[in-house]
Parts: C-alpha cells; structure tokens; sequence
C-alpha cells in the first residue's frame, strides 16, 4: 500500500532563513520519494514560534486533513518542526492517531 503523506514545516524568527522552509521540504521529498510514498499536501508556519499550537495556522490545517482523511503520515524534519512544547506534541501525537495518521521526523523515526 502506498502511503499518502503531508510534509509539515515550520521555522520559528524572522532571523531564520525564509529558506528553512524550503531546504525542509526538500528534505523530507526525498524521504517521500526513497520510500515511494505519495506527497498529498504541505503545510508550514513561516516565522512563528512552536511553542503553541493554537497560533499556528499551518499545524490547524494539518489537523483539519488529518480528520478528513486527506493523508495517513506526516513528514517532518524533526519534532521540534511539529512543536517545541511536549504537551502540544502529545495533543497532535493523539489527535492524528485518532484519525489513523502516523508522525515520521527525519532525525528520529
């Protein structure tokens, strides 16, 4: 079964390179395409810190296909692309296994 994957990236100060985001995507494609996944859609926040979701228009729309099922992972870089508050990360974690969605970072697994 090929899977359906949403890349999600984030950088969090306008001192970053507006590149980061680019340079993540870019990354986790590869990934998509050494595993022969599906790229369905691609979600970011540009310049916001991941300290709290609720502030983070990209991570809602992530957990809005989440729920309507447009994808079934989401490629990250790292865990702290996805959020830099453990509680948040455990919010997101439940919230896409609810809907059958797994988390794959780069760096970790």
């Amino acid at each position: 079964m090929t899977l359906k994957a949403a890349i999600y990236a984030r950088y969090s100060s306008d001192l970053q390179s507006i590149r980061s985001i680019e340079d993540q995507i870019a990354l986790c494609r590869q990934h998509l395409e050494q595993k022969s996944w599906t790229e369905t859609v691609v979600y970011s926040d540009r310049a916001i810190s991941g300290g709290a979701m609720v502030t983070r228009p990209g991570i809602q729309d992530l957990i809005r296909g989440a729920a309507n099922g447009h994808f079934n992972v989401v490629v990250s870089e790292a865990l702290d692309r996805i959020s830099r508050d453990q509680a948040d990360t455990a919010t997101i974690y439940k919230i896409l296994a609810f809907h059958g969605v797994s988390i794959v970072t780069l760096t970790a697994g």
